[in-house]
Parts: structure tokens; C-alpha cells; sequence
């Protein structure tokens, strides 16, 4: 039986009330924060898939190090295995962890190529605005704005694209 959300909220707080003894205000920041998380709020979601993404970029950088340095391969093969390796633990985490609910913590190969296509989209929009940016701005400047708009579109696309809420099929009844 599905709960509306007031009730959902009310039984999560009066439950987390029953077991503390923190202060009331300090309560209401923890119920609320409990709340939003049961609920996957927007802003968490960004939050969890960043850091997915930091561990992702330390993933990326020692495939890419230890293909290069240790067994000497050429910078472009070894760059795109790290990237391949990196991409697929980013979907596997955020199918698990970011968007568990709407992935229903099930792996598709469906929604992999998505995934690996909306990261090549942020990618590709990444280069346009570090090359477009580098004219305007220095260069470091320009590849920080260029990491937030690639930042954007990848959790743009994971969210409303690769990861949305899909609604029942009304013909499997």
C-alpha cells in the first residue's frame, strides 16, 4: 500500500523521534534530511552522482596510469580503456546507489549504451565549451566552467533521460 507523501514524512518523523534524544530543532534538520533522502530529492541525487563521479575520475586515472606507465601502451588505447572501465563502474554505481529506485537496482544493457552515450554528449560538450571558453577566459578557468557544464548534461541526461521513473505498461494486466 503506497502512502501519500505528509504521511510518508509523519511516520518517518514520529519514528525517528521515538528513538532519539536529540533536540528538537537539531530533530527537525535530521527528519527533514531523512525525508529528502527517502524521497531522492533533486539536490541529493546531484550530490551522491558527483561523488560517484570523483570515484569514478580516480578509477578513470589509474586504468589509464598503470595501462600507460606499467604495460606502455599507446596514450589513446590506454585512455580509451580508462574511460570504458570508468564509464561502466559509473553505471553499475549510480544504477545501485544514485538512481537505485528508478533502475530498480537492475542492470540493462539498454540503459548502459544510454549511459555511455550521455557521457560521450557531456563529453562532446565539455571540448565545445573549453574550446569556445579558452578565448575568452584563461585556459584553467575555462576547463573548471567546461567541468560544470559536463557536469549538467551527464546528470541531466542519467536523470531525466537513462534513468527516468518509468511508468507501468497499462497492456500487462
Amino acid at each position: 500500500m503506497a502512502l501519500s507523501r505528509p504521511a510518508y514524512r509523519d511516520i518517518i518523523c514520529r519514528a525517528n523521534r521515538k528513538r532519539t534524544m536529540i533536540p528538537a530543532p537539531l530533530q527537525n534538520i535530521f527528519d527533514r534530511l531523512v525525508v529528502a533522502w527517502h524521497e531522492r530529492a533533486l539536490a541529493l541525487k546531484a550530490v551522491s552522482f558527483a561523488l560517484v563521479g570523483v570515484v569514478n575520475t580516480a578509477i578513470d586515472f589509474s586504468v589509464f596510469w598503470t595501462t600507460a606507465t606499467y604495460l606502455h601502451w599507446p596514450l589513446v588505447p590506454a585512455n580509451v580503456l580508462a574511460w570504458l572501465v570508468a564509464v561502466t563502474c559509473s553505471y553499475v554505481m549510480n544504477s545501485f546507489i544514485t538512481f537505485g529506485p528508478e533502475s530498480g537496482r537492475v542492470l540493462r544493457w539498454r540503459d548502459y549504451t544510454s549511459f555511455a552515450a550521455s557521457g560521450v554528449a557531456g563529453m562532446v560538450s565539455s571540448t565545445a565549451i573549453l574550446f569556445a571558453l579558452s578565448y575568452l577566459l584563461p585556459v584553467l578557468f575555462a576547463k573548471l566552467v567546461s567541468i560544470l557544464a559536463s557536469f549538467v548534461v551527464n546528470f541531466s541526461l542519467s536523470h531525466f533521460v537513462v534513468f527516468r521513473v518509468r511508468q507501468p505498461d497499462s497492456d500487462a494486466s
